[in-house]
């Protein structure tokens, strides 16, 4: 066959882009194809700027709450035209890593357009044909708005629009009590807005139960109405907004409408079919190689069945470039995925929750370090919340951090779950006083004192003394 390049990638997204990238670093012809706007989902509707709205609320709380430490402020007066220029902002700083001229330069093709397969190997753009020997589908996620009478007719925000909003709402019904939901909740009512957040499960519903429950109390007592497992009956347009009417009668009239009920795979017009790839019922089906049922296409990001998270498809990208370019074997391991919801206070996660640990394993041994006992959180007056750690079969499976830059403080138990690092080595480290990464060690000490003192160790310990008053 008549190849036109050594890799071809589709989505120019994290997945993508690392993927594109390092292929080229190793003299690979690599063409990109990207139908929309480079960096994806996490750069322009994603992560970027919902962490800069979420930033410029927080500053608000700041000032509405400083009067508790003796700084009197007062109520902030928003600019929200100029919160959204700050949102925009931060997109622009960080959209040249992400630039066509950037991956240009270092020698991929971009190529913009709707890809296609045409065969196995062969994929239309345009007017074009592309053929590779390999082929890496990372074409990212969309927006999955579930099967409500009158949604569809009524006008409603997603996480790919709410941030074209240059005049805060009045009130914004959120639909979806995510991660996605429970943030923008949060900013939205810092910023002035009136927000009611609507879960027909329970909110959080993934996360460690005793976090959760401490995340939603404080958005309750922020003024966020939360309305819990109440599924949603309908939805239409008013003349001054929306109204949800809920199935246990109650109706919520707002202003605008946001729904955050999670993410689809994006494989619109790729004709999969032509390729030879399966699709299930949650995005495309790889094994744990991350190969297709075409065992020359790979499947990275959110297209695939899986976890849809910005570093999950960086991580996959980088283990399609070993595949790819060094024919290295590769397995995708999440047992040590980590996690976070950027509120505050911040919830964090990395490996199995409580809940799913007993699920899993039976017996586990649960200890939690709250930080109303370490003093740096004591000393700035936010010693809300805990590091929670997991433990069965003598290692450490899971844990739940929830406080103030909880998603900070995982790096050492991500290096620990992954077996780089030891829980007895967190509890001899020096770290700074004061530190909230106190209370890591602490609960690193704290799980395994009874292994410290063992009673073979105690006994050890009385000999000692006695020899020496010998």
């Amino acid at each position: 066959m008549n190849h036109t390049h050594d890799l071809i990638v589709i989505g120019a997204g994290a997945a993508g882009l690392t993927a594109a990238g390092g292929c080229t670093m190793y003299g690979l012809r690599v063409a990109l194809i990207e139908r929309g706007r480079m960096g994806g989902e996490c750069l322009n509707t994603g992560c970027v700027p919902s962490k800069a709205l979420l930033a410029a609320a927080h500053r608000a709380h700041a000032v509405r709450t400083a009067a508790r430490m003796g700084v009197i402020a007062g109520e902030p007066r928003i600019d929200f035209a100029a919160v959204h220029a700050h949102v925009q902002a931060a997109i622009a700083r960080i959209a040249p890593h992400d630039a066509r001229e950037r991956f240009e330069a270092m020698g991929v093709e971009v190529i913009a357009g709707e890809a296609c397969f045409v065969s196995p190997h062969a994929v239309r753009v345009g007017e074009r044909t592309l053929r590779a020997p390999r082929i890496v589908i990372a074409s990212g996620s969309r927006p999955r708005l579930p099967d409500i009478p009158g949604l569809a007719d009524t006008p409603h925000f997603t996480n790919e629009t709410i941030f074209d909003l240059t005049t805060c709402p009045e009130h914004l019904a959120i639909l979806g009590g995510g991660a996605i939901g429970v943030e923008m909740a949060q900013a939205f009512r810092r910023l002035g807005a009136g927000v009611t957040l609507v879960e027909a499960d329970r909110p959080l519903a993934h996360e460690d139960a005793d976090a959760a429950a401490l995340l939603l109390g404080t958005l309750r007592a922020e003024g966020v109405r939360v309305l819990a497992g109440i599924p949603v009956r309908r939805i239409a347009a008013t003349p001054t907004g929306i109204e949800v009417a809920l199935a246990d009668g109650q109706t919520i009239a707002a202003s605008h409408l946001l729904v955050a009920t999670g993410r689809a795979p994006d494989l619109v017009s790729l004709d999969l079919a032509a390729a030879g790839v399966t699709v299930g019922t949650d995005g495309i089906v790889v094994d744990a190689h991350l190969r297709t049922s075409a065992r020359h296409i790979l499947a990275i990001g959110d297209c695939r069945a899986g976890p849809r998270l910005t570093h999950a498809a960086g991580h996959e990208g980088a283990l399609a470039v070993r595949a790819v370019a060094l024919g290295l074997p590769v397995r995708v391991d999440y047992s040590a995925l980590p996690r976070a919801i950027y509120t505050q206070p911040e919830l964090a996660q990395i490996g199995l929750t409580e809940a799913d640990a007993r699920a899993k394993y039976g017996e586990v041994s649960v200890t939690t370090a709250p930080f109303a006992d370490d003093d740096r959180a004591l000393a700035e007056n936010n010693a809300a919340g805990f590091v929670k750690l997991v433990r069965a079969r003598g290692r450490v499976i899971g844990v739940t951090i929830v406080g103030a830059h909880a998603g900070e403080l995982l790096l050492p138990w991500s290096q620990i779950l992954a077996r780089k690092a030891s829980v007895f080595g967190l509890t001899g480290a020096m770290i700074a006083y004061p530190t909230r990464s106190e209370a890591s060690k602490t609960a690193a000490f704290e799980s395994v004192r009874p292994l410290l003192f063992h009673p073979l160790l105690k006994r050890w310990a009385a000999l000692l003394a006695r020899a020496r008053r010998a």
